[in-house]
């Protein structure tokens, strides 16, 4: 069964799983004793940290390990923070960075500090102008991601490193989806990352803190990880982690440059081969395994169980596929269609033929859940406007989740004459984002929103076709 979702979490990489067993035998005392299980104990810790270190570009005492990579990003935000009290309260993000820097955005935020959010174009990327732009007086930490985790879109890092350290804000980057293919370029001041994104075991984070940051740990702590990282470390795992990533960047140009062309692939086949599609992130400046694509008029939850069905495994951001009706925060900051939502993520050593047999079974799966839904077939209006009929209708879709307010805009917008308007009233998140790239996609006028007096937003379209 192929798994295609290795940017949530990547198979264990053989050498991984054999350093794992080597250090469960070896690895299992104290490594702050001085007694000879000890001393071992400690030699495959220190020799971890030297290899995650020369994998980061950092010095081995600049770098902790962590029981995850959120609490890594944690660690960081917090840490940064209270380290530079003095020289402001404020934190900027971009707005597509991973919830864990956002959720601890949040929490500084609910303290009384301030955030300040940098939007992004359609692709996903930030603007390195706007992002300087915005660090304004009293900014204590940046924080962008070197490659977005849901569409694959690497970010100008570099560009934004030199701006935060022309201004002396240190730049908190997480780069958990990228570092299995390479160091993080630029001046960056704080680095987070996880080790079941490379090929590592899940519950292994790291931490880089370069030495001159202004860094105060927060919580508890202890004698461990310098303080950063309080409790008894998990050395096998830890060891495994150092060991995988070492082995990945060895592969990581062949490899990358295989893959690279097969998510080409997927790229450009599959609006050849489904109607209606937007394929969303930057083409070029991208992660070399991740591809993420919308299909309009389609269920995103159904359509992962049909995929399943058919043996695939991937995963989306679509508000289908919640319970909340709204569409991840990465979505909504692009303004791309969400509905229908796939990301397809490659592991290593994904066949070629299993990309094929997934370009052939897609087509089938889309049409399935399409016809299910009652999508109207062909264009969705005709090409004269009708003889007669009203200037204006509004679709009542309250209470109806994604994708039915589009599926019912579509029914109804042949029925009024070019120039005439559809109201469709909504109170699901997912309309915001799905109506206008509809009228994109289909040659049509997004008018705008506004309240609706049942509650929920009403968005207007007119026909322009």
């Amino acid at each position: 069964m192929p798994y295609f979702d290795a940017a949530s979490a990547a198979p264990l990489h053989p050498v991984a799983r054999q350093a794992l067993l080597a250090s469960l035998d070896e690895g299992w005392a104290d490594p702050a004793r001085l007694y000879r299980e000890g001393r071992r104990a400690r030699l495959l810790l220190d020799a971890a940290r030297e290899a995650a270190a020369e994998a980061v570009g950092c010095r081995a005492d600049e770098l902790v390990f962590t029981p995850s990579g959120t609490r890594a990003v944690h660690a960081g935000v917090s840490g940064a923070l209270a380290g530079r009290r003095r020289a402001g309260n404020r934190i900027v993000v971009s707005a597509v960075e991973h919830s864990s820097v956002l959720h601890a955005a949040e929490v500084h935020a609910a303290a009384g500090g301030t955030v300040s959010e940098v939007p992004v174009d359609r692709s996903g990327a930030v603007d390195a102008g706007a992002f300087a732009a915005a660090l304004g007086e009293g900014t204590a930490l940046a924080c962008l991601q070197s490659a977005n985790h849901e569409v694959g879109t690497e970010q100008p890092v570099a560009e934004v490193a030199e701006a935060c350290w022309g201004v002396g804000v240190p730049l908190l980057v997480d780069a958990a989806q990228s570092l299995g293919w390479g160091p993080v370029e630029g001046g960056w001041s704080l680095l987070a990352a996880s080790a079941h994104k490379w090929g590592g075991p899940a519950g292994v984070g790291l931490l880089a803190v370069r030495k001159g940051v202004r860094f105060a740990p927060q919580g508890p702590s202890d004698e461990r990880e310098s303080g950063r990282a309080p409790g008894f470390e998990n050395l096998p795992a830890i060891v495994a982690a150092a060991a995988s990533l070492r082995a990945v960047r060895a592969e990581a140009a062949a490899e990358g440059a295989r893959l690279r062309g097969l998510v080409d692939r997927i790229r450009a086949r599959v609006p050849e081969l489904v109607p209606d599609v937007e394929v969303v992130g930057d083409p070029v400046r991208r992660l070399p395994h991740l591809v993420t694509f919308s299909c309009l008029y389609v269920d995103g939850e159904t359509l992962l169980h049909e995929l399943d069905r058919e043996g695939f495994s991937v995963s989306s951001g679509s508000s289908c596929t919640s319970s909340t009706l709204t569409p991840s925060h990465v979505l909504r900051a692009m303004g791309v269609l969400s509905e229908g939502n796939v990301r397809v993520s490659l592991p290593a050593g994904t066949a070629a033929e299993d990309v094929d047999r997934f370009l052939d079974v897609l087509p089938g799966v889309v049409a399935g859940v399409r016809e299910r839904l009652g999508v109207p077939a062909g264009p969705a209006a005709p090409a004269a406007a009708p003889a007669a009929g009203p200037g204006s209708l509004v679709v009542d879709a309250l209470g109806r989740r994604c994708p039915i307010p589009v599926i019912e805009l579509a029914k109804v917008i042949g029925d009024v004459p070019v120039g005439g308007t559809v109201t469709v009233l909504a109170d699901d998140e997912a309309a915001r984002l799905d109506i206008p790239a509809w009228c994109a996609m289909r040659g049509q006028e997004y008018v705008g929103e506004e309240d609706a007096p049942e509650g929920g937003r009403a968005y207007v379209v007119r026909r322009t076709s």
